[in-house]
């Protein structure tokens, strides 16, 4: 979810500047990286509409790295380390004592003036003083003290780049200007600076956004493992992809005033990096399903049935001709297209369950043996409506109440759809055999 935002927002400001939105697949770390992810992030990406004028696999630009790795090695801004992990942590437990496992790497092989070999990784050689400051849009300047940088691996023992040596040389060779990101990023960006400025220092260094991130209702960051983040779960669930654009666009930016349903060229004119706000946004599962509900309501209703047709159960597909008549009705109610089923299912199968729902209800043996005798020759929605409502009114029911017994005979439920268009769709036969059926089974 974060990172669908992130790209969206990536997206708007390079059409708005009629730029160019760069998809760069990062997949220097062989073992975090299989296929299908990768084909999850252009389905994700074409579902929320975002197309993108390059692409680029960053295993396919090993060559890059490798020569910028032995630029550096050559010019003396990086050196290589033998240094396993273990024997890491057993030296700053020495120096500093119990618990300093975690203090990281002590530039131990800063001096000893190793070449390439088997297994050794590439350090790069941060400045032991001064400072590094990161300009962001969003965030303002952070400063970071060199000192506290540590000598960080820019190549593996294995020979491959690490992402941050692979992201520096890309942003300088494809001419990146604005690097939009989750603020977790913060921290790694100094070290890029640094990378930046040795490797190309005449080239301008990119115009940062770390962005806040997302959160429950607990005000927690959300986790794939606690929470629902992927965006195929929220298509699944019969989330219009204009409405999670919508939403996402709208988590940590604003376009002033009360507005909230934009158009997606109204995005891209409106859209402004300097306004996205540096606090954690809050990720409302509800309100997402309010705004969906929006554009359902709004859509054409040829579109609509097109959009839920996929959604309806499975015995929908032996009376195709039944649900656009009843789409009009449902349309409305409609917050996500998987709360269709429960809407429309009895258009299909006899309702069954419903005997609580049915000892509810006022009077209902009276309601339907009235309603059976009643029902009208003349089948359309005026005149069912005036048979229930006239039966209730014989027995001091107002219509409200009068229609219950009838509705759970029905449809199997208490809500629903309109009642007496469902009726008219359903016809005089189907309708008269369950209200026969509801009465039977009353006793």
């Amino acid at each position: 979810m974060g990172s669908g935002r992130t790209s969206l927002w990536n997206w708007l400001l390079a059409r708005q500047q009629s730029g160019e939105f760069v998809l760069r697949i990062e997949d220097t770390d062989v073992e975090r990286n299989r296929e299908e992810w990768t084909d999850g992030i252009r389905m994700a990406m074409r579902w929320l509409g975002l197309d993108w004028d390059e692409e680029y696999r960053q295993s396919q630009r090993t060559g890059l790295y490798a020569e910028a790795g032995h630029r550096l090695y050559a010019s003396g801004t990086a050196y290589y380390c033998d240094c396993a992990r273990a024997d890491v942590d057993r030296r700053n437990v020495v120096a500093f004592g119990a618990g300093a496992e975690s203090r990281g790497y002590d530039r131990h092989c800063r001096g000893r003036g190793l070449e390439a070999g088997p297994g050794r990784a590439l350090r790069f050689r941060t400045p032991r003083d001064g400072i590094t400051i990161v300009h962001d849009v969003v965030r303002g300047d952070t400063s970071f003290q060199n000192s506290e940088l540590e000598d960080f691996v820019i190549v593996r023992g294995d020979g491959s780049a690490m992402f941050i040596l692979a992201n520096v040389v890309d942003d300088a060779d494809m001419r990146i200007s604005h690097v939009i990101r989750g603020e977790e990023h913060l921290s790694n960006t100094p070290k890029g600076i640094l990378l930046w400025e040795a490797l190309s220092p005449s080239a301008p260094v990119p115009v940062w956004g770390h962005v806040p991130v997302l959160v429950n209702e607990k005000r927690q960051k959300l986790s794939k493992r606690r929470d629902k983040v992927a965006l195929e779960d929220f298509r699944a669930m019969g989330v219009l992809p204009e409405a999670m654009r919508n939403y996402l666009v709208l988590l940590g930016w604003s376009p002033g005033g009360d507005r909230e349903l934009l158009m997606v060229e109204e995005m891209i004119e409106l859209f402004r990096l300097e306004d996205v706000v540096s606090s954690p946004a809050f990720f409302d599962v509800v309100k997402l399903g309010h705004m969906n509900g929006e554009y359902l309501r709004a859509m054409p209703a040829d579109r609509f049935v097109e959009v839920a047709t996929p959604y309806l159960p499975i015995g929908a597909a032996t009376a195709p001709e039944v649900f656009p008549q009843i789409a009009p009705h449902v349309q409305q109610r409609l917050r996500l297209l998987t709360d269709l089923p429960a809407q429309v299912d009895f258009f299909y199968d006899d309702p069954y369950g419903w005997e609580a729902a049915m000892a509810a209800c006022k009077t209902p043996v009276e309601m339907l043996d009235g309603t059976i005798a009643a029902l009208p020759d003349v089948w359309t929605t005026e005149t069912i409506r005036g048979c229930v409502e006239a039966v209730g009114t014989s027995l001091g029911l107002k219509l409200g109440k009068a229609q219950g017994p009838v509705r759970v005979a029905i449809t199997g439920k208490s809500v629903g759809p309109p009642l007496f268009e469902a009726m008219e769709i359903l016809g005089r036969t189907e309708s008269e055999r369950r209200l026969r059926l509801g009465r039977a089974r009353l006793g």
